[in-house]
């Protein structure tokens, strides 16, 4: 139950260990001042072991100084005269002032000067040959862009591209659509998702073709909408993972090639979206969103601080298993256990051992804002025995990955703000352990251990940009403290509904289910079990099976974690209390 930095994406999508040529990437920029998330991407290729910069093109529409603002008053004039100026005006007040909410160390489009990074690469400045919305390049332009002999060319800049810029790369002009192209197809980005209240603000990377929206989609990623009214703040993730997307393909690109990129593209899927193109939203419509989004907040600004979230863990027993259920799922029969004062218990794992079924889970001490691990016996009649600490450091401890092997009993508790995965080893169980080796020196979240077939598989998911986990990662060893292999389907998943772990993997019947939790509305608010179909060096599938909201039970924002062992099912809830009552 963190927010880790968020820094091991970038370091693992830095490296390719193929036996290839450096790709050779071009980039297509406005100027050398460039968006934070594009300098990120810059960056990043720059420090890349396996790709060279080695083009930019710069639109010089862009780089000239705009001409002399006239005075206010002859300003105010021309608005008032135009009529589609004035039906869209109060969209840009609302951004002027949204913008200040977000600080530019923190805002993913704030400017950043990238002239030290680029001052090796060889350059060409055109003039676009402009009609309308549409960039065409002159054809001398054109042949000495083809002269770099490019893989990739990356738009940064430009307008709508048509014409031979679009295959003067071997694989093509990459872009970026900040939006999910399913549903949200034009602009302006991540507005209409609050608008409509979408749980879902995605990011697309996509090969253009001379139709718009209708190329490859190399990838997508699905971020939790920021909810209120600030635009501003609903971009910072898309935008800041978005440089992270760019790095992910280029990487596969360069470790697999283009025929393993090509297989894992996404399929076109019937468009979604309530409108066919989304384009500035007017007037009304800005006001139509804004007031109402604005009055609930002043309405409710009264009473924050007092309710502050609290978890707790529920058992049950003889009760039909989630995994043999389908949707909508049947938790009656959970009874919850009271946590003392000044502690919450989340994240609950469960073992056998000794003809005894023990709970182990994070206890989290409100004095000290840190979580400690501590277990308790399961009781016959379905309680919990007196609680009792089993494992701290200085530093945050949660999601205990509990699990037994040849004899002896190990654990794999997050501790993602110490930039760590960490094994454990019991040598009393079930209260005394030893830090058995440091796994790897990831800021991993919720790391899940399984082992088949002589392989150990470690499910780890990542945040990056720092906030909601979105991308979870496997990886493999011949031994359980033997060097980890990048697993070559990797991302599992990108999507913030499905990739952090919410439990042990298991197996029922010769069926293994992988417990995930989705935060698209709100932090952990609920989970799912999926059955894993397929599961060797080469590839991995999965398929969801039944989903738990948290409307199971009353009072509850959220449910995020999930465990059974000999008929005992385990899970955590979280519901809005007073502070007083629980601290």
């Amino acid at each position: 139950m963190t927010s880790p930095p968020g820094s091991a994406l970038r370091s693992l999508y830095r490296v390719s260990t193929a036996a290839r040529p450096p790709l050779r990437i071009g980039l297509l920029l406005d100027g050398a001042t460039c968006p934070r998330f594009a300098a990120r991407v810059i960056e990043d290729i720059a420090k890349s072991n396996f790709a060279r910069l080695e083009l930019v093109v710069y639109n010089m529409d862009a780089t000239r100084p705009p001409p002399p603002r006239a005075p206010l008053p002859a300003r105010l004039v021309r608005v008032l005269r135009n009529s589609q100026t004035r039906k869209l005006l109060l969209y840009d007040v609302y951004l002027r002032n949204d913008a200040r909410r977000v600080s530019a160390e923190d805002y993913p489009l704030a400017p950043v000067d990238c002239a030290s990074l680029l001052a090796a690469v060889d350059t060409i400045e055109l003039d676009p040959i402009v009609k309308g919305f549409t960039h065409r390049f002159p054809p001398e332009s054109i042949e000495r862009i083809r002269g770099k002999q490019l893989d990739v060319v990356l738009r940064f800049g430009f307008n709508i591209l048509r014409g031979d810029i679009l295959q003067v790369a071997r694989y093509g002009v990459w872009s970026l659509h900040h939006g999910d192209n399913d549903y949200f197809r034009g602009g302006p980005p991540y507005f209409w998702e609050l608008y409509e209240g979408a749980p879902i603000s995605g990011v697309t990377l996509q090969i253009l073709t001379e139709e718009l929206d209708a190329g490859v989609v190399l990838g997508k990623a699905l971020f939790p909408t920021t909810p209120g009214f600030s635009v501003a703040r609903n971009r910072r993730d898309p935008y800041r993972g978005s440089a992270t997307l760019v790095m992910q393909k280029l990487h596969e690109l360069h470790q697999y090639g283009w025929e393993y990129l090509r297989a894992r593209a996404i399929p076109p899927a019937p468009y979604l979206g309530k409108r066919r193109i989304y384009r500035r939203p007017t007037n009304v419509e800005v006001a139509r969103w804004l007031v109402p989004t604005i009055a609930r907040k002043a309405v409710l600004r009264p009473f924050r601080g007092a309710r502050a979230p609290h978890w707790r863990i529920a058992l049950r027993t003889g009760g039909k298993p989630l995994y043999a259920q389908e949707n909508p799922a049947d938790m009656s029969g959970f009874s919850w256990i009271d946590c003392p004062r000044g502690h919450f218990y989340a994240d609950p794992f469960l073992i056998a051992r000794g003809g005894t079924t023990w709970a182990f889970f994070e206890d989290f001490l409100y004095s000290e804002s840190r979580g400690v691990i501590s277990c308790a016996e399961v009781l016959p009649g379905g309680g919990l025995g007196p609680a009792r600490r089993c494992l701290e450091r200085d530093y945050h401890l949660s999601y205990p990955m509990i699990f037994q092997h040849d004899g002896e009993v190990f654990m794999v508790p997050e501790s993602a703000l110490n930039g760590t995965v960490e094994l454990y080893r019991a040598t009393s169980f079930p209260f005394e352990w030893k830090l058995e080796k440091v796994l790897q020196r990831l800021d991993a979240v919720d790391t899940t251990v399984w082992h088949e077939n002589g392989r150990w598989w470690f499910f780890a998911a990542f945040a990056d940009p720092p906030g909601p986990c979105v991308t979870l990662l496997l990886f493999h060893a011949a031994s359980l403290t033997g060097e980890w292999t990048y697993h070559p389907t990797n991302p599992i998943s990108t999507d913030v509904r499905r990739a952090r772990g919410a439990g042990a993997i298991f197996n029922v019947g010769g069926r293994r289910f992988r417990p995930s939790q989705d935060g698209s509305r709100g932090y952990g608010y609920s989970f799912s079990l999926n059955e894993i179909v397929t599961l060797t060096l080469e590839e991995y599938r999965e398929r969801p099976t039944v989903m738990v909201e948290p409307s199971w039970s009353p009072g509850l924002i959220g449910t995020h974690t999930y465990g059974q062992c000999g008929g005992v099912e385990i899970v955590d809830g979280c519901s809005l209390v007073r502070p007083s009552a629980v601290r």
